[in-house]
């Protein structure tokens, strides 16, 4: 694979907004996210990239990233997903919950826009992505739907091209902005990050309930594909109870056929006292989504072949074996059919697996500027 020139296009980093209002005391409101930031004249969001100028909204890092890699699909992660194929992935810098486990900190909580080192137009993207072999380009690192209107550009390049977007978000967005974003989007990872609203205020700093709206919206009003992510912390979110009650809403509200993952917390950010996840209760966690019906369970951050595999719900056959993102023994059609049984297995399938493995390329797209 030959190195890309160095491209810098042309970028404007600030352009206005539509998703604001004006308010009777002179400030103007942010109506992206639930926390609905009231600025005056020259102050950010608290998710630093949406800021208020010439009294309006307006987006601070049009165009410009913390950085692209070239990604396995299933790092995202997303299982049912195009699986094998490589994914190319960037963020901004900023994000509008505050998290104190928060394992990008240094890109979420980024106030430097050093931070925001890349830059490229949406074809640029576009078009690396295709000379890469990527499916697909994930909107990830950091929660796209603060840089919204970047992402829908991309998107917007990406699909003129046959390639597909992938959201990795938190889901804490208003209706109007989640229709538009989502309009552009072909699969998202949506972080259920627990399930009381005790813990979205103390840990996250925001409320649960639409974070669920985000997430019913999806499966039942678009054609984006879903899944969903909880980043497990020992003490706060991994109790019998509130996993059970997650897992139940998932099946009533959801259906059987939305995957979960587990994933393993380390200690980073504000929780640095806190012990890592012990492999044994993501094991629980998943046990616990299956003995309520979800169909497609799964461990992550952690070395679990079988709790990261795919099996048939009909067969109970071993469809899909992952070792980390490398992908072994492959039991489906190519439009995601067991070959054991015939039963289908929820998700977006296209021809073989990829081949695409563990591989991770970092892919500079602007040269430094003189």
């Amino acid at each position: 694979m030959g190195a890309l020139p160095d491209l810098l296009p042309d970028v404007a980093a600030t352009v206005p907004t539509r998703y604001w209002h004006r308010l009777a005391d002179g400030r103007v409101q942010c109506d992206v996210g639930p926390r609905a930031c009231r600025l005056h004249e020259g102050q950010r969001g608290l998710c630093f990239v949406r800021a208020c100028q010439d009294g309006q909204i307006v987006l601070t890092t049009y165009g410009r990233s913390s950085g692209f890699c070239v990604d396995p699909i299933e790092k995202k992660p997303l299982n049912h997903f195009l699986p094998g194929t490589p994914v190319l992935s960037f963020g901004t810098a900023g994000c509008n919950l505050t998290c104190r486990f928060c394992q990008n900190w240094d890109i979420s909580k980024s106030r430097e826009m050093d931070t925001l080192a890349d830059a490229a137009a949406p074809e640029t993207i576009a078009s690396t992505a295709a000379r890469l072999g990527c499916r697909s380009v994930a909107y990830t690192y950091n929660d796209p739907v603060i840089f919204l209107e970047y992402a829908i550009d991309v998107a917007a390049a990406c699909r003129d091209r046959g390639i597909r977007s992938v959201a990795v978000t938190a889901g804490y967005v208003e209706p109007a902005p989640r229709a538009a974003f989502f309009a552009a989007m072909d699969a998202a990872n949506v972080d259920l990050k627990g399930f009381t609203e005790e813990y979205y205020h103390r840990v996250c700093g925001g409320h649960l309930q639409p974070v669920l709206d985000t997430i019913e919206y999806l499966v039942h009003e678009t054609s984006v594909w879903v899944e969903l992510t909880t980043l497990v912390v020992p003490g706060h979110n991994d109790s019998d109870a509130d996993l059970d009650r997650m897992a139940r809403w998932v099946v009533e509200r959801l259906g059987p056929d939305v995957p979960m993952h587990f994933s393993a917390f380390h200690p980073d950010y504000k929780m640095r006292d806190v012990p890592a996840t012990p492999p044994a209760t993501l094991t629980r966690a998943r046990e616990i989504a299956l003995r309520n019906g979800v169909r497609y369970a799964y461990t992550g951050n952690v070395h679990d072949r079988a709790g990261d595999s795919t099996y048939c719900p009909g067969c109970g056959a071993r469809v899909i074996e992952r070792d980390w993102y490398q992908l072994g023994e492959w039991g489906l059609t190519g439009d995601g059919h067991c070959t054991a049984c015939g039963t289908r297995v929820a998700g977006v399938f296209d021809g073989p697996p990829g081949t695409w493995g563990r591989h991770f390329l970092p892919v500079r797209l602007a040269r430094e500027r003189s």
